[in-house]
């Protein structure tokens, strides 16, 4: 018999379990199969003649993983198999923990749990600690996969006490990630994002090969809460980081991930191809589960193509059966639910549909089959509570994003009760549920960032670096590295926000009474614009009135909008040759006159000679509504809802501190001579520029000022809406900064630039700098939605704030101060 160096296969068997269990399943498998052939073991061998028993039964224990980790679950299970004909009873429950992980990887949960259900108890008696956790770990697994997160975190607190007192950093890490989709489940992703990047800390250091795997998992919290175009940049890192090692079922959860993210995109064909993908690999490793819930994806990607709907409803009832003998619940009342509305959307007629709890989406979509077979009444307050619902998880949310992007999952709730109220001819209904539906984010309290050094220095860099760009712009020079390392800092700090807390506080939506009366007191109109399948609608309201007009096609208008906002910007800050100005502005007069042909002149005869209130729907959102025809000279105010501009108008009436602020920003010529003008209408004014006109000192008189007026270049960022910015003597001030202030300011003129411009989303709502103003509380901003014509924006700043100063408001005193034939696109956004 051959002499075996013992301590060298011991560390041989360390060494592969711990490269299978930091990712590397490919690497651990070549280290443990050496480790057998240094044993001279072969499966051929009697148990009770066979040497060095014990070792290798820990052999094979390890090495039954690492192959069920690389996709062959048979060969896995076959080797534990082995090791189960040599492994020792006090080794016996560390066997049953690793055969229950590669039964709970296969999808075969019933039997881990059995499995796991005996082998803890015996773990903890014989002071097992690693393989206890390991335990422990994949009971937590299972029980979120069936979204018992209870248990779940009872588990993982006795798992992270464990892994403090014996210093398994891997373990801690893993407990943090488990933590973090625990909280997912639960809809916390603020709390889920936060466990996640502390796990990501820890696998950095101990476990690198999970990083991808956490990658996917906080795609599916982005997910979750709408924001599926940054779940999709985050796979993208997560496949980066996948090597040949982990092409098995956690790459297939990848590609099943892959799959929702472009169902959540409006791209049906691709989601439909990853999740055949993932179906496949997930039946090549034994996961009939996953393979099930792949299947449903995919179906419901054929679903969301409108083809076939009532062969595809008969199929998701039959994958409904599958996925309940699989112990599926929720899934397979997901499965019941698309069916359901499959055979609704057709016309045809559906048994009443049961259930309560489970996830958010699943909460939703069943009130939304219910509404389907209810009438009117009892539908729209089926409807009602899903939106509640999700008002409520975003009341828990801090982040403005995060709230904003939260209007996707309730989309098909707001269009169905739009279609109820519009079948039902009430006015009163149509704009109760608009209103209910429009930018419900302001209605939440806004959110002050908590003390984060890491965004301090992110941001203190950021400001530099972008500082530095600028310069290097007007300089003509490009510099591809700083722009990338912006990009990287700015995807830190935007995931921070993402961490923020809410206080779960939201205001009710205002009434059409409470609108109306509101109207009298100011003998004012409002017309709150809506768009329902491609076609445009009109409510307008008065003191006693609400008429709803049909308006036509939303598309031309919208095309009209966009050709008139670059007719503005090319008239902008350049001299033009004669002819080719002469035909710009041509363009204008023709775009300005379609345009109020389209939205206004049907409306002509309801308006009369008032000051006009706009709610606007995404497609108007950056229309110069002071260009139209019928709006020149007039008080026109534009606001997100009728809600909010209910809330702003209170706001304007609370006691003043008082107090002006005006400052200028950088590389403007007009800058200065503007300021100097209105300091003399502000003599006790704050006056800021060159270079005292740094982010600090401006943020730090904002702070609860009454008016301020800055005169800034200004940089809307369509794509990173967080860091759209006015330019500072020191770098940029942010949309991000603005959460900053402890009292907004009440009044603030944007008087450079385009920053009234907004980014909208579902559900309209708006993100941009002057939106980040009027969320932080700020009743009133004047910007604008194109480029300004410095030489006469000067002479209007001082017009406009003479009338301010006389107590017209910000609406009437814009009006008075445009020149009647004037192309300049300030907005009055807000209370007016």
């Amino acid at each position: 018999m051959r002499t075996v160096d013992e301590d060298r296969v011991r560390r041989m068997r360390e060494e592969g379990s711990l490269l299978t269990n930091s990712g590397r399943p490919g690497a651990g498998a070549r280290k443990l199969r050496a480790a057998l052939r240094l044993l001279g073991w072969s499966p051929e061998m009697c148990p009770e003649s066979l040497p060095h028993r014990v070792l290798t039964s820990h052999v094979l224990i390890s090495l039954g993983l690492a192959e069920a980790e690389l996709g062959d679950t048979a060969r896995g299970l076959a080797t534990l198999d082995a090791a189960d004909r040599v492994v020792t009873d006090h080794d016996r429950p560390i066997l049953w923990q690793q055969r229950a992980l590669v039964l709970h990887r296969a999808g075969r949960v019933t039997e881990a749990l059995r499995l796991l259900d005996a082998a803890v108890p015996r773990l903890a008696r014989a002071g097992e600690p690693f393989p206890l956790t390991s335990a422990l770990l994949t009971r937590v697994a299972i029980g979120m996969g069936v979204g018992r997160t209870g248990r779940a975190r009872e588990d993982l607190r006795v798992c992270e006490e464990i892994a403090a007192r014996e210093g398994f950093a891997l373990t801690s890490a893993k407990v943090a990630h488990d933590l973090g989709y625990c909280a997912v489940l639960d809809g916390d992703i603020p709390a889920a994002l936060r466990s996640f990047e502390q796990a990501a800390a820890g696998y950095a250091e101990h476990g690198p090969g999970y990083l991808p795997v956490l990658g996917m998992d906080k795609a599916r919290a982005l997910l979750s809460a709408g924001l599926a175009a940054e779940a999709g940049r985050e796979l993208d890192a997560a496949f980066a980081m996948f090597t040949t090692d982990r092409f098995s079922v956690d790459y297939a959860w990848a590609e099943l991930t892959r799959a929702q993210a472009a169902l959540a995109t409006g791209q049906p064909d691709v989601a439909r191809t990853w999740a055949v993908r993932a179906g496949r690999r997930f039946r090549r490793h034994g996961d009939h589960a996953w393979a099930a819930i792949a299947d449903l994806t995919a179906m419901r990607a054929r679903l969301a193509t409108g083809r076939s709907a009532v062969r595809l409803a008969a199929r998701c009832g039959e994958l409904a059966v599958r996925l309940r003998a699989l112990g599926l619940e929720h899934d397979a009342e997901l499965a019941d639910l698309l069916a359901a509305r499959a055979l609704l959307d057709a016309g045809r007629p559906v048994t009443v549909v049961a259930g309560r709890g489970g996830p958010v989406e699943v909460r939703v979509l069943r009130r939304l089959v219910r509404a389907g077979q209810l009438a009117p009444g009892p539908a729209l307050r089926e409807l009602r509570s899903g939106l509640d619902l999700l008002q409520a998880q975003r009341s828990r949310w801090g982040s403005t994003e995060l709230r904003a992007a939260l209007a996707t999952t309730g989309a098909d709730l707001a269009v169905r009760g739009l279609d109820v109220a519009l079948a039902s001819g009430s006015p009163r209904l149509v704009f109760s549920w608009t209103e209910r539906c429009r930018a419900q984010s302001f209605r939440l309290t806004p959110v002050r960032p908590p003390a984060d050094p890491v965004v301090r220095e992110a941001l203190a860099e950021l400001r530099q670096l972008r500082h530095n760009l600028r310069e290097a712009q007007v300089r003509g020079q490009r510099d591809p590295a700083t722009r990338a390392r912006c990009a990287d800092l700015e995807r830190l700090i935007q995931q921070r926000t993402w961490q923020w807390e809410g206080d779960g506080a939201a205001r009710r939506v205002v009434s059409v009474s409470a609108v109306q009366a509101q109207l009298a007191e100011a003998d004012q109109v409002m017309v709150s614009f809506f768009d329902r399948a491609g076609h445009l609608f009109a409510l307008v309201a008065d003191r006693s009135r609400l008429r709803l007009v049909p308006l036509g096609g939303t598309g031309a208008v919208v095309e009209t909008v966009v050709r008139l906002l670059n007719d503005l910007d090319v008239m902008c800050g350049r001299r033009l040759p004669a002819r080719l100005e002469a035909a710009v502005a041509a363009s204008i007069d023709d775009n300005v006159q379609s345009l109020s042909a389209a939205v206004v002149a049907p409306l002509r005869g309801l308006l009369g000679d008032r000051d006009v209130v706009i709610v606007p729907t995404k497609h108007l959102s950056a229309l110069p509504w002071g260009l139209l025809p019928e709006f020149r000279g007039r008080p026109v105010t534009v606001a997100l809802s009728a809600s909010t501009w209910s809330f702003g108008r209170q706001a304007a009436r609370a006691p003043r501190r008082g107090g002006a602020l005006l400052a200028s920003g950088p590389r403007l010529h007009h800058a200065e001579k503007e300021i100097i003008g209105i300091g003399a209408i502000h003599p006790a004014a704050r006056c800021l520029t060159r270079d005292t006109a740094t982010v600090e000192a401006v943020l730090e008189a904002l702070d609860g000022v009454d008016v301020a007026h800055l005169v800034a270049h200004g940089h809307h960022e369509p794509d990173n809406v967080l860091f759209s910015c006015l330019d500072l003597a020191d770098g940029p001030l942010m949309a991000y900064d603005l959460a900053r202030l402890k009292v907004a300011p009440r009044h603030v003129v944007l008087s450079a630039c385009d920053v009234g411009q907004a980014t909208v989303r579902a559900g309209d709502e708006a993100l941009g700098f002057t939106a980040a103003l009027l969320h932080s509380g700020t009743s009133s901003v004047i910007a604008s939605v194109a480029r300004v014509p410095d030489d006469l924006v000067v002479d209007v700043m001082s017009v406009y704030h003479r009338a301010l100063t006389a107590g017209a408001a910000p609406a009437r005193a814009l009006a008075d101060a445009s020149p009647a034939a004037s192309r300049i696109p300030l907005v009055c956004f807000g209370a007016g």
